[in-house]
């Protein structure tokens, strides 16, 4: 009988200790959510994070995952690789892929983190254009011009050397700068010129012109001049000794898909031409 009850009560105490529920989103990612190739130098796995950034790279096992992403498979599917793909905010996978929990970011500017390991051929390019609400006239001309403005901008996000510069001199006036983050940064940027709240947001002119499909209620962001263009990669971990082997085998195949016409026949499927 006293055996019984101990049985009882030992159920009764496992049943409480056991964990309710699992993490609600891949933002509650952590080293044993992801197999990292420090297991294993010839593991033929290369997991690639990023938030959504569309058409560059969108969601994770959607219908287009983005031209990037597809240029990535096909190279490294070609020599045996499994590419995983998945979303986390910009912040977070730069700091995984430094950390080595990741192998690569997409959607890298070289400012965005100087101590990756770049191909030498981009996969994509970025021309990124200052955007104003709807009825403003203000243009861009430099940083100058800036005075009086509220900027936007994304945490963690690069967007030019000098704008760059720009944003961590003012952090800390939320009137001149206001960093944003969140699962949905470019949204709620959208919002918040809409709204007036702010009054400049950088963007890719691609990325916003996709966006805006989905926000057909709203007068769309005036773009207010360019910023600049500028070469975009699948950028890998310096934590990682196969790195620049993958470097090496991404910017070779991704020269040969061009040459091939087939980076054409890629970007064609999301409506952009070969830029």
């Amino acid at each position: 009988m006293l055996r019984a009850v101990f049985i009882l009560m030992l159920a009764t105490l496992l049943i409480a200790c056991s964990p309710s529920e699992a993490p609600k989103a891949k933002e509650a990612l952590s080293r044993e959510d992801v197999s990292t190739p420090m297991a294993s130098p010839d593991r033929k796995v290369i997991t690639i994070g990023s938030d959504p950034w569309c058409p560059h790279n969108c969601l994770a096992e959607g219908p287009q995952e983005g031209y990037m992403i597809d240029i990535a498979r096909e190279v490294f599917e070609a020599s045996g690789y499994e590419v995983k793909y998945l979303n986390v905010s910009w912040a977070r996978a730069l700091q995984m892929t430094r950390e080595g929990l990741l192998d690569a970011v997409v959607s890298a500017f070289t400012t965005d983190a100087p101590d990756f390991v770049f191909p030498d051929e981009p996969q994509g390019r970025s021309h990124i254009a200052m955007y104003t609400p709807a009825d403003s006239q203000w243009l861009y001309r430099g940083l100058e011009s800036l005075t009086d403005q509220t900027l936007l901008a994304i945490n963690g996000y690069s967007y030019s050397t000098e704008l760059d510069d720009f944003i961590r001199s003012h952090t800390d006036d939320p009137a001149k700068v206001w960093v944003i983050s969140g699962p949905a940064p470019l949204n709620r940027a959208i919002y918040l010129l809409n709204q007036h709240r702010a009054d400049v947001y950088p963007e890719d002119v691609y990325v916003m012109t996709w966006a805006l499909k989905d926000h057909a209620g709203i007068r769309p962001p005036r773009n207010a001049g360019l910023l600049q263009k500028t070469d975009i990669y699948v950028a890998f971990s310096p934590e990682h000794e196969r790195s620049g082997q993958l470097a090496a085998l991404l910017s070779e195949g991704t020269a040969r898909l061009r040459e091939s016409g087939r980076i054409r026949e890629i970007m064609a499927t999301y409506g952009l031409p070969e830029d």
